[in-house]
């Protein structure tokens, strides 16, 4: 079984030491000409890329400058502190925790495509649906990327001599996988609210669990994507009326 997920806007840049020994991420050359190519950007092009406040344009066009030369790096899963993260808690998780998830868990992002938990990143900002031309029909990051994404995702499968991939990410960063080329059935865990007028998603509540479900898996040790659904974090619990063969809903 392999867990994927994306990543969070926010970010943790507070010093950390590492429980285990970090890696790089494996398509650092991609994410270089990515960086690159923003590294152009002046503050009025990256604002109308990214629609973000003046503030973070500030913010991310100074990392850019420096991407390349960047000396304050730190383990993807530990620099994501956005609601997701906040369920993951990767913080708090001991080494064999740690290890367990950079075999089985695995990250998307626009910047750098696939990363493992460990894998030590700058601070940036780039989301997968930016529309990032880099030329020639690469229009966005999702032709950028083309089939690279899922090769490594095939890779992981493989040295885990796994057949299902849980997708725990947004449909944003999913869409950078082509499920058709995966060697392996995909499992979507949906996480919905009991209500009066019946269920209800809730983004916030949702995203939580997302990240909730990866720390129950990783804290487990599991392998088998059948005991997810004995999933019972904060109230929500499988749902099988209303849950297909691979998308599994869990409601509270």
């Amino acid at each position: 079984m392999l867990i994927v997920l994306s990543p969070a806007k926010t970010l943790d840049e507070t010093p950390v030491k590492p429980v285990i020994p970090t890696t790089a991420p494996v398509l650092m050359e991609d994410s270089a000409l990515l960086a690159a190519k923003l590294k152009t950007y002046t503050p009025a092009r990256l604002k109308k890329l990214m629609d973000i406040s003046p503030e973070l344009v500030a913010l991310n066009h100074a990392r850019y400058q420096i991407w390349a030369d960047a000396a304050a790096t730190k383990p993807a899963a530990l620099l994501f502190h956005g609601e997701a993260y906040r369920g993951l808690d990767a913080k708090t998780l001991d080494a064999p925790d740690m290890q367990f998830a950079q075999r089985h868990l695995r990250i998307l992002s626009g910047l750098y495509g696939v990363l493992k938990p460990m894998d030590l990143i700058a601070p940036h900002r780039l989301e997968m649906g930016t529309k990032l031309s880099m030329g020639r029909g690469k229009k966005d990051l999702y032709a950028f990327w083309g089939d690279r994404v899922t090769a490594e995702l095939n890779a992981a499968l493989a040295k885990n001599k796994a057949d299902v991939l849980v997708n725990l990410a947004s449909a944003e960063y999913f869409k950078s996988v082509r499920p058709g080329s995966l060697n392996a059935r995909v499992i979507t865990p949906v996480f919905k609210e009991q209500t009066p007028k019946g269920l209800n998603m809730v983004a916030v509540f949702a995203k939580h669990q997302r990240g909730a479900m990866c720390r129950w898996a990783i804290k487990r040790r599991l392998v088998e994507p059948e005991c997810l659904k004995e999933y019972d974090g904060d109230g929500y619990a499988f749902h099988h009326a209303e849950s297909t063969v691979d998308e599994w809903l869990f409601v509270r």
